[in-house]
């Protein structure tokens, strides 16, 4: 069990401004470090703070941190869960700053014809798909329908997600 308290300064039931007022709330988790794996996550947390990354420079440093860790190869508990979580923080700051922009139709397709090794001529035998609207969307003049979108998700074996990025 864990005991939070947070405190606050207002006024009380008498109309008194400035006492602080304290709440305690306690909450039971499954969480928890022990042992040496408890000292190895504060360790680390001590190092190098779990907090929102908010500068490049941050960034730079949590990278430099993450490096390390995955340089030692096989880590420890508490060393896992703060590079667990330390690469969630990355995340978050590179999804909000360098965010990339999902492929096109045509990248898409042609990614997972690559990978299957297929042609147009063999994707259009195998899906009667017209070749000439594989083309068309090869060359970015026509997007997938809703239609093509279940029609090639099943073909290439992946969730019809992978291919509705752009619908």
């Amino acid at each position: 069990m864990r005991v939070l308290r947070a405190s606050s300064a207002g006024e009380d039931g008498a109309g008194q401004a400035g006492k602080e007022k304290e709440t305690t709330m306690a909450v039971k988790t499954k969480f928890s470090l022990k042992g040496a794996g408890r000292h190895d996550y504060l360790k680390l947390v001590t190092a190098f703070p779990l907090a929102s990354i908010k500068s490049k420079e941050q960034l730079q440093e949590a990278h430099r941190v993450m490096d390390q860790l995955l340089a030692r190869g096989e880590l420890k508990g508490g060393e896992e869960m703060y590079l667990d979580a330390l690469s969630d923080l990355v995340a978050a700051y590179e999804d909000e700053h360098y965010a990339i922009a999902p492929a096109s139709d045509a990248d898409m397709l042609r990614h997972l014809m690559d990978a299957k090794g297929v042609t147009q001529a063999q994707l259009s035998r195998d899906t009667k798909v017209p070749k000439s609207t594989i083309s068309e969307i090869l060359a970015g003049k026509k997007h997938l329908s809703r239609q093509l979108i279940r029609i090639f998700a099943d073909y290439f074996g992946v969730d019809a997600s992978v291919l509705a990025a752009n619908f």
